[in-house]
């Protein structure tokens, strides 16, 4: 058998096996960031930190990154959305924290901030035939979430509360037996 045939067999061989085995390289990797003035989660928590109820003011909350004028993804509610937000029945209002009943009984003067801050990395890992083929997909997703609520009357903070992941690191697996096959009956493919 000449020489050059043998080579190319091989490289052939060599370039298949890679790809059922591997070359998670080639896989699509993702950046999700909910852009803010914080690099980590401790900075976002040590700013949220420094919130005061019943003393620190909107303007106060400018210098921290709270202003949703000028700091993205941050969302203001007014009265109405936090009523939609707690689910809010004037018969059960004890349930509520003060500051969130004081803001709720001001109407028009009540507004919250819903501040939400992360940075989230995606990727697949595995076989670029299996993953590309939709036999079988595996994500990692690292990094952190941060999420606060402030209620404000009249521009003077009344409440605070927060949440979120400090560390995000999960592992998602998907498995179809069938491949591309197995979405052939699903909705999204039909005429």
């Amino acid at each position: 058998m000449n020489r050059a045939i043998i080579i190319k067999k091989l490289l052939i061989t060599l370039t298949l096996a890679g790809l059922l085995t591997g070359c998670g390289g080639m896989l699509p990797t993702e950046k999700n960031i909910v852009k803010s003035p914080w690099k980590t989660f401790d900075q976002a928590k040590a700013a949220f930190d420094k919130i005061a109820p019943y003393e620190t003011t909107a303007e106060e909350l400018k210098k921290l990154g709270f202003d949703p004028y000028s700091t993205p993804n941050i969302a203001i509610l007014n009265y109405l959305d936090i009523m939609k937000l707690f689910d809010y029945d004037p018969e059960h209002e004890e349930s509520l924290a003060e500051g969130i009943r004081l803001c709720l009984e001001a109407k028009e003067l009540c507004h919250a901030y819903d501040v939400e801050a992360a940075d989230i990395n995606r990727k697949r890992t595995g076989s670029v035939v299996l993953d590309m083929f939709k036999f079988k997909r595996k994500t990692k997703s690292t990094g952190w979430r941060f999420k606060a609520l402030i209620f404000m009357i009249d521009g003077s903070v009344v409440y605070k509360m927060w949440g979120g992941k400090p560390i995000v690191d999960e592992y998602e697996e998907k498995k179809k037996p069938l491949g591309p096959l197995q979405d052939i009956g699903s909705p999204s493919l039909r005429l």
